[in-house]
């Protein structure tokens, strides 16, 4: 049903750019975009999320020395997830609704934050970084998930930066209460 996949440029992933471009996810409508922009970052990985052999989602992690300091990481770059392709899933399909975000029920949180954290050495030091923008879905992780996800004790607010050109909080991220509740919550199979 799900499978996470490292990308690759073998991956056909013209049809999913097209319409990453159509609903407004900038960062995520050519690989350029979604990886290539991290050419010069230490260390770099992005990720599609697949439903049913469809690509339906994408995320990115890098090395993150140069703001947060050594074996440091920005995880849950160019987050997205197209909802819609996952109707007559049993599970919540969005970010919408506080309960799907705080109970991790929801494609971001199954797949594509551990795709992440796997990825990272695991000594490493996490982080994820939100803005105002309306491009994408950044404001609503600013407001709605790095809120909710505090609350919890996961994210904390570390310090506002400028970084690759906007005005970003950067949230500390703990990976060890995120597990800790995602196995309460229940993993997806």
């Amino acid at each position: 049903m799900f499978r996470v996949i490292p990308f690759s440029k073998d991956l056909d992933l013209q049809d999913f750019y097209y319409e990453a471009e159509n609903r407004g996810f900038e960062n995520n409508i050519s690989a350029h975009r979604l990886i290539g922009c991290f050419d010069k970052e230490r260390e770099k990985q992005a990720w599609i999320l697949y439903y049913n052999d469809e690509p339906v989602g994408s995320v990115a992690a890098h090395s993150f020395d140069d703001v947060m300091g050594p074996n440091s990481y920005r995880i849950a770059a160019r987050t997205m997830v197209f909802t819609n392709k996952l109707e007559g899933m049993p599970y919540g399909t969005g970010l919408r609704g506080i309960s799907v975000i705080t109970k991790h029920q929801n494609p971001t949180a199954q797949f594509l934050i551990p795709a992440c954290i796997e990825w990272a050495p695991s000594d490493a030091k996490l982080y994820i970084t939100s803005n105002e923008n309306e491009a994408g879905t950044q404001r609503r992780v600013h407001n709605i998930f790095g809120p909710a996800l505090q609350k919890l004790g996961v994210m904390t607010p570390v310090k506002n930066v400028f970084y690759r050109g906007t005005d970003q909080t950067v949230w500390h991220f703990d990976q060890h209460k995120f597990y800790e509740q995602l196995e309460q919550f229940g993993r997806w199979t």
